[in-house]
């Protein structure tokens, strides 16, 4: 069970005071809410919408876990951006095979 699950069984255990047809108005107003646009601007603020700032967080995330496992000095390295170019790019050829795995299970 994920840790989110989790929570979400403690949330509906401390819920069991509460009559059935109230937990389900409150469930179907957050359902309704989640499906706003509001919502989804309230989760991801405008800035961190499209792919610009997938590649941003997706290199940074190289970068950190290049300084991780090499330790601070790789930075000083003349092939660094070569090395955060190449393993950025080997994570999205990656990403799109499994997805051309994924429409081919589903006969796309």
């Amino acid at each position: 069970m994920s840790p989110l699950n989790f929570k979400n069984l403690k949330f509906v255990k401390q819920l069991k005071n509460i009559a059935p047809k109230l937990k389900w108005v409150m469930f179907k107003n957050i359902q309704d809410y989640k499906i706003n646009k509001e919502y989804i601007d309230y989760i991801i603020p405008e800035e961190n919408k499209g792919i610009e700032y997938d590649n941003i967080r997706l290199e940074n995330m190289v970068r950190e876990s290049l300084v991780k496992e090499f330790g601070p000095e790789i930075k000083k390295s003349k092939s660094y951006e070569m090395l955060v170019d190449a393993v950025v790019h080997n994570l999205k050829k990656k990403q799109l095979a499994a997805f051309d795995d994924i429409d081919e299970e589903l006969g796309l």
